[in-house]
């Protein structure tokens, strides 16, 4: 069972979900759950093992979920007594330990032009987990990026419809013209990407965003690209260009704010 377990972990993790895994670490008096138990509960919902069932174990999921949402690690104690938080009567506490198994963030960067190469080194030194697509074999390879984690040439639009795109995602679209980008931005718009920016300028943008309201595009979503892509702090240098989007990557990524530290 424990290895079934942590090849379960591991995968999910592989493919960028988040795991929970409760553990009790103590017990005193009677409790269903003896120490070492465990329960993993996974992103999507589903649950491996057991902490004892009954109370405590539902109490241990809906914190395991809690968790998950928050990515934050948490101790966790439960007592089975009237007086305790569960409001039964076994009169036993459990203790606990909550683990979140966080992938790497990926970052998928559909374009492997300057400004794409540019942002794959400075992705790779922040540990990015880096995918890089482009519908040129020249700009896509591992000559070029040399230890990315993925990388595809071909068609954009099948390549990126057979991805696993979720909220552990962040999307830069930077391809050689106004048709690719438009191409791509419709391959992740409907996925769940917790960032999509795309290169270019606002008149580009406006066209873009348009051509894709006309195609039932909810504009929500498209209200939420960052687009023209970056924060504001670079000239038109190309690896300045791409820092500034790595910056606005972590901005989202850690709910940062645009403030110096110095000021606080």
């Amino acid at each position: 069972m424990d290895e079934i377990l942590l090849k379960e972990i591991y995968n999910e993790v592989k493919k960028g979900y988040k795991v929970a895994l409760a553990t009790i670490t103590k017990t005193i008096g009677s409790t269903p759950g003896k120490m070492g138990a465990t329960i993993t509960v996974f992103q999507g919902g589903n649950v491996m093992g057991t902490v004892g069932g009954g109370m405590i174990e539902h109490k241990v999921i809906n914190k395991c979920i809690e968790c998950l949402k928050s990515g934050d690690d948490c101790n966790f104690e439960y007592t089975l007594n009237d007086s305790g938080n569960l409001g039964m009567q076994c009169g036993g506490t459990a203790y606990g330990y909550i683990k979140i198994f966080k992938p790497k963030p990926k970052l998928l960067i559909i374009g492997g032009g300057h400004i794409g190469l540019a942002l794959f080194k400075i992705a790779k030194n922040l540990d990015f987990y880096t995918v890089v697509v482009d519908d040129r074999e020249d700009f896509a390879n591992t000559d070029r990026f040399e230890n990315a984690d993925e990388i595809y040439a071909g068609d954009i639009a099948k390549i990126v419809e057979d991805m696993d795109i979720n909220d552990n995602t962040y999307v830069i679209i930077a391809t050689r013209g106004y048709e690719g980008d438009l191409i791509s931005l419709r391959s992740v718009i409907n996925k769940n990407a917790n960032y999509i920016g795309m290169i270019g300028s606002r008149k580009k943008w406006i066209k873009v965003k348009e051509s894709l309201i006309e195609e039932n595009v909810i504009k929500e979503k498209l209200d939420n690209v960052y687009a023209p892509v970056g924060i504001n702090i670079s000239s038109n240098d190309v690896d300045e260009i791409a820092f500034g989007i790595m910056a606005e990557i972590l901005l989202v990524k850690n709910r940062g704010s645009l403030t110096h530290r110095r000021d606080k």
